[in-house]
């Protein structure tokens, strides 16, 4: 039987490529420089993204450190088969070595035969950000696929040099690598560096080679026990920052996650909230019932969550819509209907005159239309149906890039939601929100086609090659490739910079950086952003680059 390749999927994991427990780090890199005539180092002149490549079973190892020839592959597991008349598949133990790895690269496990497998926990401590070919896995279906590359938006004549995860082959091994690539652009333009075409007879999962950065910390591949019913099967175990909560769905983005189960808050003696004197102001509502902002300046995203993770008060959620509006912004981005959000950011909004951007948070696998949570906040939405506040409905934050979703799965739910609102006269538009590299690794024409938007979610201080003041060019890269691939206007839901953390390569966090980056961002693209976030989100933990927590801005806008 021909091999297969399955990624364990771990209790309380995250992806290896993401460490943010909002946003983590992204497999994708993308850059667009300022203008330069001579060679640059993928940053004058371009925007680079760095996009999956879909090639052949792989074996990941980082770079090696010295001159020396590179480590040979990992031996077989050793395996031990106890007999038992109980279990209908014996049940194997798989031990391991790693090969002097010094990064939390997904562990390949190997399973020749069906069969009960443990393999053990395993522990790395990184003590400094480093970058090294990392892998994820994906499912493509029969045909000739040309993925991957770096995709690089020139503005004028130049030569582009950059780091592109490939494969190579030594001694019959195929070895995932980043090899740095010269590329000459003869003119302005789009141009796509170091491809891979591969040829595919079946459905099969293949590994996918990325560029990918760890921040220091401690990661764990926890123990894992997997039944396998097939032959040669490569299971690949992935790491997890130690830091990083279980439960929460959010790596990379900066999209607030719902916090973990709390028991009720202790009963809070509060003031009523204050009847305006006058009639409350009427929403701004975008010229040509399209999206965006006044000025610069369109929206904010909300939780209405304490720093202990319990849920504000209607007068608390009051006091911070009045001041988003203070700060210019004319829209509120919200992710789920928890905490009472519909009824008091919905009165809170029409207080003040501002709109909303309401979400379906979808936080673990299977986006079924019968799931339970996905129903209990269709089921809210249906029941609030103030329609007259609402510009758009974003389904689903980060589901792809999380593996919560598939493709047709999350197409189906947009479709579904669609149906369901539009039965209580929702006649507004919808979107589902991701990553650029969920976007680039799938064929996502399906989802194109249900949407009304497109929209992605961009935070520059992940890409390791940003500084601050580059942080808008950056995003605004990042919504003209979006645009070319739905083919309809991009926004962004989620961007931002950190205020305190550790370095990510040239994209360091603090309060200096956080203004320098907003204001650019600001100047570049204010009116298409969504940013995150009004307050720091005290209840999450740091995080592996002790940033998660740090991502508050409103004193950047004056409140």
């Amino acid at each position: 039987m021909k091999a297969a390749v399955v990624a364990a999927l771990l209790a309380g994991g995250v992806s290896a490529h993401r460490a943010h427990n909002h946003r983590a780090h992204q497999a994708l890199f993308e850059k667009r420089g300022l203008h330069n005539e001579t060679a640059g180092t993928c940053a004058p002149t371009c925007t680079t993204i760095y996009t999956t490549i879909t090639g052949a079973e792989t074996w990941i190892q980082p770079p090696p450190k010295t001159t020396s020839a590179p480590a040979p592959p990992p031996p077989p597991p050793v395996v031990e088969v106890s007999s038992t008349t109980e279990a209908p598949v014996p049940v194997i133990t798989a031990t391991t070595t790693l090969p002097g790895e010094v990064v939390p690269t997904p562990i390949p496990q190997t399973c020749p035969t069906p069969g009960t497998y443990t393999f053990p926990a395993t522990t790395i401590v990184v003590t400094e950000t480093t970058t090294v070919c990392g892998a994820t896995t994906t499912e493509v279906p029969a045909g000739t696929h040309t993925l991957g590359g770096v995709t690089t938006v020139v503005e004028t004549a130049t030569t582009v040099v950059c780091p592109v995860a490939t494969t190579e082959v030594n001694n019959g091994v195929v070895t995932s690598v980043i090899k740095t690539t010269t590329f000459v652009c003869p003119t302005p333009g789009t141009y796509t560096i170091g491809p891979i075409t591969t040829v595919v007879p079946s459905v099969t999962t293949v590994v996918v080679p990325v560029v990918t950065t760890f921040c220091p910390g401690t990661y764990t591949a926890p123990a894992v026990v997997t039944t396998i019913t097939e032959t040669n099967v490569v299971v690949y175990c992935p790491f997890t920052s130690s830091e990083i909560p279980a439960p929460t769905p959010q790596a990379i983005a900066t999209s607030p996650a719902a916090p973990p189960p709390a028991a009720p808050p202790a009963p809070v003696k509060e003031k009523p909230s204050p009847v305006p004197a006058k009639p409350s102001p009427q929403p701004h509502k975008p010229s040509g019932g399209g999206l965006g902002g006044n000025g610069n300046l369109w929206a904010m995203t909300y939780t209405p969550f304490r720093a202990d993770g319990h849920c504000k008060s209607a007068g608390e959620v009051m006091e911070d819509v009045t001041l988003i509006k203070k700060a210019g912004f004319v829209s509120l981005r919200i992710y789920s209907t928890d905490c009472d959000t519909l009824p008091n950011v919905g009165a809170a909004a029409r207080a003040n005159g501002l709109r909303l951007i309401i979400g379906i948070f979808i936080g673990a696998p299977g986006c079924d239309n019968g799931d339970p949570t996905v129903a209990a906040q269709i089921a809210a939405l249906k029941a609030w149906k103030q329609w007259d506040l609402v510009d758009l409905c974003v389904v689903g934050n980060e589901a792809l890039f999380n593996n919560f979703c598939t493709v047709q799965q999350l197409t189906n739910l947009i479709v579904h939601t669609k149906q369901e609102l539009g039965s209580v006269g929702y006649t507004g538009k919808f979107t589902t929100t991701d990553v650029l590299s969920a976007f680039e690794s799938r064929d996502v024409s399906s989802i194109c086609n249900v949407i009304d938007v497109a929209t992605l979610n961009a935070h520059p201080y992940f890409n390791y090659q940003t500084t601050p003041g580059q942080a808008g060019v950056f995003v605004k890269g990042q919504l003209s490739v979006m645009e070319k691939i739905c083919g309809k206007k991009a926004y962004c839901m989620e961007t931002g910079w950190p205020k305190a953390g550790v370095c990510n390569g040239a994209a360091c966090p603090g309060v200096s950086q956080q203004r320098e980056a907003i204001a650019s961002i600001k100047k570049e693209v204010g009116n298409e952003v969504v940013f995150f976030s009004f307050r720091n989100d005290n209840w999450k933990e740091p995080g592996s680059c002790n940033c998660e927590r740090s991502w508050g801005c409103g004193d950047v806008f004056g409140v």
